[in-house]
């Protein structure tokens, strides 16, 4: 099990967890741990932004995307032109 210690803690955020530990029944420490815990979860539910594309145009979305078109001109050549 690891251990950490967190110096300095803000007065105000000491007594808001002192305060809402004592509300549930439990310490401190399992408020932290709960915290800590919750975040996780939420951090890890989290979906990216490719994720949210393949849930709605992904396979089982069923949408196929054509060939892509040109945009009908040429691209320059920035070579120097030969002299001949």
């Amino acid at each position: 099990m690891a251990i950490i210690t967190v110096r300095p803690i803000d007065r105000a955020d000491k007594e808001w967890l002192q305060s809402e530990a004592a509300r549930q029944g439990i310490s401190m420490e399992e408020m932290v741990r709960r915290l800590i815990c919750e975040k996780r979860q939420q951090s890890v539910a989290q979906a990216t932004p490719s994720e949210i594309v393949r849930r709605y145009f992904g396979p089982q979305g069923g949408v196929e995307l054509g060939e892509r078109a040109g945009f009908g001109f040429k691209v320059p050549d920035f070579q120097a032109p030969s002299s001949t």
